[in-house]
């Protein structure tokens, strides 16, 4: 695999989303090499900071094959950026990803941490109020990941994928467990033993707490 596209977006306005009125959700394809720090890329802009960035979900990575489908789906070829990932990879379906996979990318290394859960925020950069809806039944959520080791990247630069060999989720489970407001105990067990983000970490332990006091 390949980083086929660095993507980096500003702050700025968008209408019918977040009560912000504010994204960085239009990222554009950069030039040259870019910092990714522990809380992400130099010069990206995070403004749904309840929901995005941190240093569990500092960098989001989106897969070309993913791409082809959607540009298949929806009868238009799709820039890179346009689902607001940070990398775009090369031969990456994310589905196959699991929560603790390492992306070795250049000199930087990437720990899979979370799928992506859409928005309406999503819905709104890609002009269609439905799309929430069809980019859940799509199962291509693509997969948040914290730093472990920061660093340059730039298009172009290797990626390798190192398994998770401890106990695990795959970012399909997760993505689709999302949606279960009552998971039995087994799953929510599965869950937490995973290197998971914190704030679904967060979600599952209620999702737990709610099931035990019923």
């Amino acid at each position: 695999m390949r980083l086929s596209s660095v993507n980096v977006g500003q702050q700025q306005p968008v209408q019918n989303a977040k009560l912000s009125g504010a994204t960085g959700i239009y990222k554009l394809p950069v030039t040259g090499s870019v910092t990714i720090t522990p809380l992400g890329l130099a010069g990206d802009a995070v403004v749904d900071v309840q929901n995005h960035g941190g240093v569990d979900q500092a960098v989001y990575v989106y897969g070309e094959t993913d791409y082809a489908w959607w540009s298949a789906q929806l009868g238009d070829e799709l820039a890179p950026g346009t689902f607001g990932e940070n990398l775009t990879i090369s031969a990456l379906e994310s589905a196959i990803l699991n929560i603790g996979d390492i992306l070795h990318v250049g000199a930087v290394a990437l720990q899979v941490t979370a799928a992506r859960i859409p928005c309406v925020t999503l819905a709104a950069r890609m002009g269609d109020p439905g799309f929430v809806k069809r980019f859940r039944a799509a199962e291509r959520p693509g997969a948040y990941c914290r730093v472990l080791t920061a660093g340059e990247v730039q298009a172009g630069d290797a990626v390798q994928l190192e398994r998770y060999t401890d106990a695990t989720i795959s970012v399909l489970e997760m993505f689709r467990d999302f949606y279960d407001p009552h998971p039995d105990e087994e799953t929510i067990q599965r869950h937490l033993a995973a290197p998971i983000a914190r704030r679904a970490r967060a979600d599952v332990e209620e999702k737990a707490r709610k099931r035990r006091s019923a």
